[in-house]
């Protein structure tokens, strides 16, 4: 799509994520392997500078007082290679030259040792130079001997380069093979991958929805978390699912019965029967109760992101809902009350609609299954950590082994007295009450019911 940007696939990430630290290992053999080379080549070209040296250091003598010296051939075949470096020497008592190129830059006699070579660089006729030299002191000669043998970095460099790029060759080469290796590597490594997309394509075809966990074979560690959350999300699919269709199933069978009244009505009203729109009013309210009612269900159960809390004063939902529903409770003879401390509020965070629907259906059930000349009494109250709103009745009450079924959708006891009702009102309140997280709990007031809802503790404000 136009101005959507494309997730960069998989393979190509991980042969990116394996070649970036493989490019910066070589990156670092190959800076390490350059300065290594570097100072192997100085040491061995060392070695024969200091051995030609040594050579011409032998050879300086004391003779008739005079230091004398006979310049040995071989010290000088020893700094031949295949580049021609230039070769130089000099030897001087003291500051006095004795033999050889008098401009080739003089050492400090006092920062010598004695017999010690040492080497340095230097530049001499526009060139780079190495020069070995070193102090000797002969019996008889007051001022030290300096003898020094220096020659330029032609084959020096010529040898470090040569060793450099067979280095940097070698890297390339190990790099490329990596690279060669690493793709076929990977397509191994996601071959379980493809198998677990090749099990859930596989399922495109079905003409019915199948929830059943994924058969993908075994799975590596990494993907064994993924298929588990999968097969946890379709369970979860076929849950939702399944409540879908028995809640279809069960509303249907629901609104069968005020619709077949309704047929039968209308037929007898069509041949003059007064009773019969009286009965097709009564089936027509069952009815708009009934889709009412399917409604607040679906907006207690609603999926996708719920909106955020807000603060709700209970106090003030419950003065609301009693005085929308005071004449419903005038016209069966029960009294509403609200027993709540007075100018105190009762604030909680929730959904405003959540909690008038939960209210009106508790109050609803409390007047309908209510003796006459009885009460529905909506309590608040408030301890250090929670805020409970209860609605309590006089009724007859429900049995203890319906307890625990009363919130299932369609429910109805069997043997209920009092007018029809939908089953529908308590599984609206527990639906509504998870959303916000409180938690809703049945007991026997003796005489009637008490429902209470817990709501979680509150922030300090």
């Amino acid at each position: 799509m136009p101005g959507k940007s494309q997730a960069i696939a998989l393979r190509t990430r991980l042969l990116a994520a394996m070649l970036g630290p493989l490019l910066g290992a070589a990156a670092i053999i190959g800076v390490g392997g350059a300065t290594l080379i570097s100072d192997v080549v100085r040491r061995t070209n060392d070695r024969v500078l200091g051995g030609a040296l040594g050579a011409i250091a032998e050879t300086v003598q004391v003779e008739r007082g005079e230091v004398t010296l006979d310049l040995p051939p071989a010290a000088f075949g020893m700094l031949e290679n295949s580049e021609r470096d230039n070769v130089y020497y000099r030897i001087a008592v003291g500051g006095a030259l004795l033999t050889g190129y008098a401009d080739l830059p003089a050492p400090d006699p006092a920062t010598m040792t004695v017999d010690q070579p040492r080497f340095r660089f230097a530049r001499y006729r526009d060139q780079g130079i190495r020069i070995a030299e070193v102090k000797r002191m002969l019996p008889r000669i007051a001022q030290p001997v300096v003898i020094q043998v220096a020659e330029t970095l032609d084959n020096r460099k010529t040898l470090a380069g040569q060793l450099t790029i067979a280095l940097l060759l070698g890297e390339v080469a190990l790099v490329g093979v990596a690279v060669l290796l690493l793709r076929p590597a990977l397509g191994w490594s996601l071959r379980p991958l493809a198998r677990l997309r090749r099990t859930v394509e596989a399922r495109d075809g079905n003409v019915r929805a199948d929830f059943s966990p994924l058969d993908a074979g075994p799975l590596p560690n990494e993907l064994q978390p993924l298929a588990i959350a999968f097969d946890h999300m379709l369970a979860q699919l076929d849950t939702a699912t399944g409540g879908m269709r028995r809640f279809t199933a069960d509303a249907s069978h629901q609104m069968r019965t005020p619709l077949s009244v309704l047929r039968v009505q209308v037929e007898l009203a069509r041949r003059g029967s007064h009773e019969a729109l009286d009965e097709i009013a009564d089936a027509v309210q069952r009815l708009e109760r009934l889709v009412t009612q399917l409604l607040a269900l679906a907006r207690a159960e609603e999926g996708g992101v719920s909106p955020p809390l807000e603060a709700v004063d209970l106090k003030e939902v419950s003065q609301a809902v009693i005085g929308r529903l005071i004449n419903q409770a005038i016209a069966a003879d029960v009294e509403l009350n609200l027993d709540a401390q007075d100018g105190a509020s009762y604030p909680v965070q929730a959904h405003r609609t959540l909690i008038f629907e939960i209210l009106a259906n508790l109050i609803d059930n409390g007047i309908r299954y209510n003796r006459r000349g009885g009460a529905v009494t909506v309590a608040l109250a408030r301890s250090d950590s929670d805020i409970t709103l209860s609605v309590q009745d006089d009724g007859p009450g429900i049995a203890p082994e319906n307890r625990s079924r009363v919130f299932e959708r369609f429910f109805r006891a069997a043997g209920q007295t009092g007018p029809d009702g939908t089953g529908l009102g308590l599984a609206i309140v527990q639906s509504a009450a998870q959303r916000m997280g409180a938690h809703v709990s049945i007991s026997n007031a003796a005489p009637g019911t008490r429902i209470s809802v817990r709501f979680p503790p509150q922030p300090s404000t």
